[in-house]
């Protein structure tokens, strides 16, 4: 995946157990997403 490419919308569980949606929350605030390679990694 390239930089400014739109990620695909995924869902998972928040702290409660909710369902939390990429698009749900993009249609309310922006987001940051940040991947990294391995753990223990520096940045």
């Amino acid at each position: 995946m390239l930089l400014g490419t739109a990620a695909p919308d995924f869902t998972l569980p928040d702290q409660d157990g909710e369902s939390v949606s990429l698009a749900g929350t993009l249609a309310h605030s922006r987001v940051v997403l940040i991947f990294y390679v391995l753990d223990h990694t520096l940045g």
